[in-house]
């Protein structure tokens, strides 16, 4: 615990089982109080490594999509009563040495979300960030910091931290179950009034570390134009979205089931209730 609050790590994994076990070993586990892992329909060893690092494992029936593996993340952590919620990305991308860091920023009451940001010190493009993704990450977060009114330097980081209360009470379920589920939460988060910080993270990309294929990254970053646009014709008055309305649906369950108990055969697991 920091401060007397919770800390809960959340994983949302798929085909992780190749770069799980260096983010794990470095996620300080003196101070976090569990780290919850949710597969989403992986088809290599992710849930079995999982099981043998003593993660706690909920696996989805089927392949849902980014969003919907950060629903369920959010919502198995308000089970477990925490106080802050820390995700991370299990691909090593980022460094899970800053857990600490990012969460104490909102244990001592400072922020109500942190980002783990690549772009603030500059070690982007000295991490192996690709230029075209640098170029479009930097152009996606200028606009959207005139269509919102804010001054971040990343919208799209796999790392950052929540209190408890922003994920109870934002409308998370009207969100995409894709990749814009990212973007759409941060926006939720201005929307409604919370305190925002940011703290550097050096960033690694290499051939196992997840990334999303050009074809996709463009999807993405057209879906983030959407949000930025949506927030501000809300804003205005002129075209309202569910996504910042108040009485948006709140997280929901049953697509997914925690595994219990697992005994590794091979390359296959046994998963029981």
């Amino acid at each position: 615990m920091l401060n007397n609050q919770k800390i809960v790590v959340v994983l949302p994994a798929y085909n992780a089982e190749k770069t799980l076990e260096k983010t794990v070993a470095e996620i300080p586990r003196d101070i976090i109080d569990e780290i919850l892992l949710v597969d989403d329909g992986s088809f290599d060893g992710t849930v079995s490594l999982a099981k043998r690092l003593n993660l706690t494992v909920f696996k989805h029936e089927q392949n849902f999509g980014y969003g919907r593996n950060q629903k369920t993340c959010y919502r198995e952590a308000l089970k477990r009563n925490a106080d802050i919620v820390v995700m991370l990305h299990p691909d090593y991308q980022y460094s899970p040495k800053l857990v600490v860091s990012i969460a104490s920023m909102i244990a001592y009451g400072e922020y109500d979300v942190v980002l783990g940001s690549r772009i603030l010190g500059n070690t982007a493009l000295k991490g192996g960030m690709p230029l075209y993704k640098y170029v479009a990450n930097r152009f996606l977060t200028f606009i959207q910091n005139i269509l919102v009114g804010q001054k971040l330097s990343e919208y799209h980081t796999g790392f950052r931290a929540f209190r408890r209360e922003v994920l109870e009470k934002l409308p998370l379920e009207e969100n995409s179950d894709d990749f814009v589920f990212d973007n759409e939460i941060i926006c939720q988060a201005i929307f409604f009034g919370y305190r925002i910080g940011e703290i550097s993270c050096p960033t690694r990309y290499f051939p196992e570390a997840s990334s999303i294929n050009f074809r996709r990254s463009i999807k993405y970053g057209f879906g983030v134009l959407a949000t930025s646009i949506k927030f501000r014709l809300h804003k205005m008055g002129i075209l309202k979205s569910r996504i910042f309305k108040k009485r948006g649906q709140r997280l929901f369950p049953d697509y997914y089931r925690q595994v219990e108990e697992a005994r590794v055969k091979g390359e296959g697991v046994i998963q029981r209730k």
